[in-house]
């Protein structure tokens, strides 16, 4: 099956399958926290954006299909976080359980390595153990817990926060 396999950069092109992949987890889930279907060009900007802030955002192929996605963004605006990002990782339904996401989400945390980022920050919405056991499986830690930090389908939602450290001691670069 690894022949089959195929892990590339997203393109403007890839926008409308990655919105048909997202958006269920929008409408019919509490995983996304956003509450509205994103339209295609929403999705075209949002990759758009990350590329230019030169982070990845990477699509998995199976025979040619197009069946999940990872990406990052910075953690936060203030400059002394450059270096930290927020990591996420979405697949269609057909796609879970053949061990695509671990795949993918190293390719995304080698090209974070590559790109000098000390640290990888997975947010992910309680509970949801199949998303906590791929962070875990890739050798993220639990470190924060918000309770009822979010409101959506009826009820108030936590919020678990894990970590994986990319690289040890000062920056690889000053090329900020």
């Amino acid at each position: 099956m690894s022949q089959d396999i195929h892990i590339r950069p997203a393109t403007a092109a890839d926008a409308a399958t990655i919105t048909a992949i997202y958006n269920p987890y929008v409408l019919d889930t509490t995983i996304s926290f956003e509450e509205q279907a994103v339209s295609m060009e929403e999705m075209a900007a949002r990759i758009a954006k990350v590329q230019q802030q030169g982070l990845p955002w990477l699509v998995v192929e199976l025979h040619g299909e197009l069946l999940g996605y990872a990406y990052a963004t910075r953690w936060r605006v203030r400059h002394a976080y450059r270096y930290a990002v927020e990591t996420s990782v979405y697949f269609a339904p057909e796609a879970r359980g053949q061990g695509l996401g671990s795949r993918l989400y190293r390719s995304l945390l080698q090209q974070l390595r590559d790109l000098g980022v000390h640290l990888a920050i997975g947010g992910i919405s309680l509970p949801n153990a199949a998303s906590a056991a791929l962070h875990e499986g890739l050798g993220f830690r639990q470190v924060a817990t918000f309770h009822e930090v979010g409101w959506k389908a009826g009820r108030w939602l936590d919020v678990g926060y894990w970590e994986l450290k990319l690289h040890d001691g000062p920056p690889p670069s000053l090329a900020d």
